[in-house]
């Protein structure tokens, strides 16, 4: 790497820690990193598949005959013994993709659940503004400055001065498990190039592109300490050169994970590219015990118009990839996804015509996959709509039945904790009623 690429990366590093998401509260966590590891925490893993993927197609409705009726070219066949193109049977009504087979197995051992006819309330058809809504966890509402995940970290974060003043608040804290585990200043972790929505507001989270590159810049004569003290110190004093030093911290508590000798478990081959690597990042991150309680990373290429393909082709490789990826990530983490939930999301789904040029249009209600220990697996969840053509919504997409924040606040409640889920979605009423049953 030369001095311009180091100065660059350092420099982008810096940005990414030092304006996307860390305010001061961040700055003054010092003891966690002198303490060294949290030890194991729960940890839930959110995927978001930008572009809008077919649910129809990833999790297939195949007892329904409107569906071949609407998808001449691109329908998934119903499953077939010996047909390697044919979808996967799940309960005998739906099944999944080709493509998916790596989680099939999964399925079957009842350690990946699947909610469809799901999504959000509001019926835009813009990714823009789906992606901002279900990220701010507040359908409809453009005005929301902060994103749902970053309320999670607020709500649920660990008050550990107020416990030691507090008889009656230590006592909660020890029968929850939460005491003598300061907040770590990577509760919060995207693996993504920048801060996602879900992610930004006033709690700390960090934004990283890539874990690795952390291990390639730990030489004496370019620590990362000094490099931040000269690229931040001020004429005017040193404040400044004081929140670089702070932010140090953090990222020493990154590079004792030592990214770049990581190996996975014997046999775990993550996907080339971003994907794949992101997944084997946040893989590394649970096992080294940082104290990460929120991760998130994301896969693009579902914006299928055209050329989408069936059991082979554009959509397909796609699935493969997110397929691939979320199978290595469990295998490698063992016995630690006890502890290790994994939820899909997407802004909406497609339509239930494919249009003439073989793909698929902006659609409305989609589904969502919940893999780990703790999941209810092995049921394809959800009250489901049909696709007759009177029962689609608008008449032409699948309807929306459960709200996706009915999903999200089911999972962190139930594998976080999180008890006040009105301050995570706003405005929304959450009801446990609603609720689809994805946890055990």
């Amino acid at each position: 790497m030369s001095g311009i690429e180091r100065r660059i990366f350092l420099r982008q590093g810096a940005v990414a820690l030092l304006a996307l998401g860390l305010p001061p509260r961040f700055l003054t966590r010092t003891l966690f990193a002198e303490t060294g590891a949290a030890g194991r925490r729960k940890t839930v893993v959110f995927v978001f598949q930008r572009g809008a993927v077919d649910g129809l197609s990833m999790v297939v409705p195949f007892g329904e005959s409107p569906l071949y009726r609407m998808r001449r070219s691109i329908a998934i066949p119903e499953p077939r013994r010996g047909d390697a193109l044919a979808a996967l049977d799940l309960d005998g009504f739906f099944g999944f993709h080709p493509a998916m087979a790596p989680l099939h197995e999964l399925f079957r051992r009842k350690e990946l659940a699947i909610v469809h006819a799901c999504g959000s309330s509001h019926p835009t058809r813009s990714h823009f503004d789906a992606q901002d809504f279900m990220e701010s966890g507040t359908p409809g509402i453009k005005s929301t400055r902060d994103g749902w995940l970053n309320r999670l970290l607020d709500e649920t974060a660990c008050d550990c001065g107020r416990t030691l003043d507090d008889p009656e608040a230590h006592a909660r804290d020890h029968e929850a498990g939460q005491i003598g585990m300061a907040d770590s200043p990577l509760r919060g972790v995207a693996l993504t190039p920048q801060m996602p929505r879900a992610l930004r507001g006033s709690y700390s989270a960090i934004s990283i592109p890539d874990l690795e590159a952390f291990g390639i810049v730990g030489g004496r004569d370019l620590s990362l300490e000094s490099t931040f003290q000269r690229m931040y110190r001020t004429d005017d004093g040193d404040l400044i050169a004081g929140t670089a030093d702070e932010s140090f911290e953090a990222i020493e508590l990154i590079r004792r994970t030592d990214p770049l000798s990581y190996e996975p478990a014997r046999g775990i081959v993550y996907p080339n590219g971003q994907f794949g690597r992101s997944l084997r990042q946040i893989a590394q991150l649970i096992k080294a015990d940082v104290g990460m309680e929120v991760a998130f990373t994301d896969l693009g290429g579902w914006d299928t118009h055209l050329a989408q393909g069936g059991a082979q082709g554009q959509l397909a490789n796609r699935l493969r990839e997110l397929a691939g990826g979320l199978r290595a990530f469990y295998d490698d983490l063992g016995d630690r996804m006890e502890d290790v939930l994994v939820v899909t999301m997407s802004e909406f789904g497609r339509t239930v015509a494919e249009n003439g040029s073989g793909g698929t249009d902006h659609g409305h209600g989609n589904c969502v996959l919940v893999m780990g220990g703790s999941a209810a697996g092995g049921r394809v969840l959800g009250e489901w709509p049909g696709l007759e053509r009177e029962r689609l919504y608008q008449g032409r997409d699948l309807a929306v039945t459960t709200d996706f924040r009915d999903i999200f606040a089911e999972v962190v409640s139930g594998h976080l904790g999180a008890e006040s889920l009105e301050r995570v979605f706003p405005g929304y009423g959450v009801d446990p009623s609603r609720w689809r049953g994805v946890l055990r």
